[in-house]
C-alpha cells in the first residue's frame, strides 16, 4: 500500500467492504467516526466519540484501529464495561472487520481475549490439587447437594471446553461453586503447576501476547493502571468502550474491605494450609471488628485514633503471619494458597497505609455476614487512567453518553484526559434516529416534587394511568428499590398487565421474557438503567420515577464532591447532577434502539423542568418531542398501542 494513501481514505475502503458483507451500507456518523480515529491513530492524540445508539460504533473503532494494526504491524486494546458488547465485538463485529482488512491489505489480525485469572476453571485444583479434594471427594461421593452438583458439572465441562472462561459454560453456576474451581492470580502455582502446559488463564495470555487487537474490560484495565502490573505490554493503541463506566469501574477494581469475617477466613486458610499459629491475626481480627462495629454507618471524614490502632495491630499481625508461612515446611502449594489469603488482607493494609486525604474510607454493613466492614477506595483515578491506562500512546474513548450538558469536560475529567499529556477532544458524530419524530419525553409537571421516601401516590397513580394507555410495552425505571417495590404493586393492583420485576429473576431472563411479551411491564432500579436493549414494542414507554441524584449519604459521590470543592470546581455541579445527568441520558436511551422505533419517556419529576440545573440535565438527553400534558401524553400512548395491536 503506497504510503501517500491517506489511513482513513483506507480504512474507509475497509468499512465499505464490512458493511457491504453485512449486507447493509456505511452510516454518516460510522464513517466519520472512522475518520475521527484514524486522524487520533495518525496524530498521537486522544479523541472522545459520542456516538449515539444505531451507529455502530464497534465498526466505527474496529475498522481503523484494525487497519493500523496491519498496515503499521502496531498492536491495539480494546476495553468493555460489559460482557454482551464484549461478544459482540469478539463473535460478530472483529471478524467481519478481520475479512475486510485482508481483503483490502492482504494482512489477518489477530484478535484474542483476555480477563482476570479467576474466569477461568483451573485444572489443577478441578483436579484434587490446590485443596481440591475436599469438595471434589463431597462431589464424587454423589451429587447430594446444589453445590455438589454445580463441581461435578464443572469438571465435565473442563474435559470438552477450549477455553475455560467461565461465560461460555451454560448454564452458569453458582459465585461459591466457581470459587471451589478457579484460583486467582495469587493463588496461582505459575511454573511449578503439573498442569501448566494444559493451563487456561495461560494459554489466554499467550494468545493475548501473539494477538494484534486485545478485546478485555475496565476493570483489567484498572488494575494495570491502579496496581503496578503491566498487564498489556507493547500496546500502541487503546480504545475504551463504554467510556462512560470507566472511572466507577476502575474505582470499584482498586477498592479494598476490612471485616472480622475477612480477618477469621484468611486466619483459617493460613492455618490449614501453612500449619501455622493465628491467634494473634483471630485477636487482632476481633479488635478490629470491635472498633468499626461501634462507628456510623457512612464516610469517615476523618479516622479515629482507636480505628487507627486496632488497623495498624491488624497490620502487624498480618506481617507476622506472612513471615511464619514463609518458614512454614508444607508444600509450595499449600504456602502458596496461605500466602495468597494473607496478601490480600495486605493489600488492605496498603490501602489504609496511603494518604488519607488521597483515599475515600467509609464503614458500611455486611448484609451477608451481619455485620460492618471498613472499605477504602481510591479518591482519584482519573490520575492513574491518564498516566498509566491511556498513557501518551492515542486512545478513543467512545459511547452514546459522553457530553453532558453539552459538553465533554466532565468525562474527561473523570476519564483522565485532563491530566494526560496528549492533545484530546470531543466529537459527537449524532445517531440515525429521528429522536424528535420517533420519541416524546413527557415530564409531568403537575405532579408534586419527589420526595424523599419513595414514590408519592401521584407519582404511582400517573406511573398506572400512564401504562394502562401503553397497553403495555413499558419499561419502569426506579432509583430506590423501595420506589420499585411500590411500583410493582401499584401496576400489579391498577392493571391487568404482566408485571416483571428485577430481583425475581436473572436480570437477562428478565429482560428476555420483557423482550418477547410485547404488553408487559418490567420494574426495577439502578442495573436496569443501562444495557436494557429491547428493539421494537415491547419497550414503548419507558418511566423514569426521579432525577437519580446520588444518596446524600453515599461516602464516594459526597468524598469526591468535597475534593472537588478543594479544587474550584462545585461539588453539586461536578459530581451529583453530572452522575445524574449520565444516567437519565442512558435511562431515556432505553427507548429508541432502531430508526423503526416509537415510544415515549415519561419523567415522574417536575425537577427536569422547574430547577436551573434542568436544563443541564435535558441537555444530556435524547432530543424528544417535548410536552407537559397529560392528555396529550395519554393520546399519544392510547395511538400508538392502537397501531402495535393493527387496530
Amino acid at each position: 500500500m503506497s504510503e501517500d494513501v491517506p489511513r482513513a481514505e483506507v480504512a474507509r475502503r475497509v468499512l465499505s467492504r464490512v458493511v457491504t458483507s453485512m449486507g447493509g451500507s456505511a452510516r454518516p456518523g460510522q464513517e466519520r467516526m472512522v475518520d475521527e480515529v484514524a486522524a487520533a491513530i495518525t496524530g498521537h492524540s486522544h479523541v472522545m466519540v459520542q456516538a449515539g445508539t444505531g451507529t455502530g460504533k464497534s465498526l466505527g473503532y474496529l475498522v481503523p484501529v484494525l487497519t493500523d494494526c496491519a498496515e503499521n504491524d502496531h498492536r491495539a486494546l480494546v476495553t468493555t464495561a460489559t460482557l454482551a458488547l464484549q461478544r459482540q465485538i469478539l463473535v460478530k463485529d472483529a471478524p467481519a472487520v478481520v475479512d475486510a482488512v485482508e481483503a483490502e491489505l492482504g494482512v489477518r489480525p489477530a484478535v484474542a481475549l483476555l480477563k482476570g485469572w479467576s474466569n477461568y476453571v483451573c485444572l489443577h485444583r478441578i483436579g484434587g490439587g490446590a485443596s481440591g479434594p475436599t469438595l471434589l471427594d463431597v462431589a464424587e461421593a454423589g451429587p447430594v447437594t446444589d453445590l455438589g452438583q454445580e463441581i461435578l458439572r464443572v469438571r465435565e465441562w473442563a474435559g470438552d471446553t477450549e477455553t475455560g472462561d467461565r461465560d461460555d459454560l451454560t448454564p452458569g453456576v453458582s459465585d461459591r461453586a466457581w470459587h471451589q474451581v478457579s484460583v486467582s492470580k495469587r493463588e496461582c502455582l505459575g511454573r511449578s503447576c503439573p498442569m501448566l502446559q494444559e493451563c487456561f488463564p495461560q494459554a489466554a495470555r499467550d494468545r493475548a501476547a501473539a494477538a494484534d487487537l486485545v478485546v478485555s474490560n475496565h476493570s483489567l484495565l484498572g488494575i494495570h493502571a491502579t496496581g503496578g502490573l503491566d498487564l498489556f505490554p507493547d500496546i500502541d493503541v487503546v480504545v475504551v468502550d463504554e467510556a462512560h463506566e470507566l472511572a466507577d469501574r476502575v474505582r470499584d477494581q482498586a477498592s479494598v474491605e476490612v471485616s472480622q469475617g475477612l480477618v477469621q477466613r484468611v486466619a483459617r486458610s493460613a492455618k490449614t494450609h501453612a500449619k501455622v499459629p493465628v491467634e494473634a491475626l483471630e485477636q487482632a481480627g476481633a479488635a478490629v471488628g470491635v472498633v468499626i462495629s461501634s462507628l456510623e454507618e457512612g464516610l469517615l471524614l476523618q479516622r479515629p485514633e482507636r480505628l487507627s490502632a486496632a488497623v495498624s495491630a491488624l497490620d502487624s499481625a498480618v506481617r507476622q503471619a506472612l513471615s511464619a508461612v514463609g518458614n512454614s515446611s508444607v508444600d509450595q502449594s499449600e504456602k502458596l494458597l496461605a500466602k495468597a489469603a494473607l496478601e490480600e488482607l495486605g493489600a488492605a493494609m496498603d490501602a489504609w497505609d496511603r494518604d488519607p486525604t488521597q483515599s475515600i474510607t467509609w464503614v458500611s454493613r455486611n448484609e451477608r455476614e451481619g455485620t460492618q466492614q471498613l472499605v477504602i477506595a481510591p479518591l482519584d483515578v482519573a490520575g492513574p487512567i491518564g498516566a498509566v491506562g491511556l498513557g501518551e500512546r492515542p486512545a478513543v474513548l467512545t459511547s452514546a453518553t459522553l457530553a453532558l450538558g453539552g459538553s465533554f469536560d466532565a468525562m474527561a475529567r473523570e476519564t483522565g484526559l485532563m491530566v494526560s499529556k496528549s492533545p484530546w477532544h470531543g466529537v459527537d458524530v449524532g445517531t440515525p434516529f429521528d429522536t424528535a419524530s420517533q420519541g416524546i419525553l413527557y415530564v409531568a409537571r403537575h405532579l408534586p416534587d419527589p420526595g424523599p421516601g419513595g414514590p408519592g401516590p401521584e407519582a404511582l397513580a400517573e406511573l398506572v394511568d400512564l401504562s394502562r394507555a401503553s397497553g403495555g410495552g413499558v419499561l419502569a425505571l426506579f432509583s430506590s428499590w423501595r420506589g420499585a417495590q411500590a411500583g410493582a404493586e401499584a401496576l400489579r393492583e391498577g392493571t391487568d398487565l404482566e408485571v416483571l420485576v428485577q430481583g425475581e429473576e436473572t436480570v437477562s431472563a428478565l429482560v428476555q421474557r420483557f423482550r418477547d411479551h410485547r404488553d408487559s411491564c418490567l420494574v426495577g432500579t439502578m442495573s436496569l438503567w443501562q444495557g436494557v436493549d429491547v428493539v421494537g414494542s415491547s419497550c414503548r414507554l419507558v418511566v423514569i420515577d426521579r432525577i437519580p441524584f446520588p444518596h446524600p449519604h453515599n461516602p464516594v459521590a459526597k468524598a469526591r464532591a468535597i475534593d472537588a470543592e478543594r479544587h474550584g470546581y462545585g461539588g453539586f455541579r461536578a459530581v451529583h447532577l453530572t452522575h445524574a445527568a449520565l444516567l437519565m441520558a442512558q435511562g431515556a436511551g432505553r427507548l429508541l434502539r432502531s430508526t423503526e422505533d416509537r415510544g415515549m419517556v415519561a419523567v415522574l419529576d417536575r425537577r427536569l423542568l422547574t430547577k436551573g440545573y434542568g436544563s443541564f440535565i435535558r441537555a444530556s438527553m435524547p432530543s424528544m418531542w417535548p410536552t407537559t400534558d397529560p392528555a396529550v401524553a395519554r393520546a399519544s400512548l392510547e395511538r400508538l398501542a392502537a397501531g402495535v395491536r393493527g387496530e
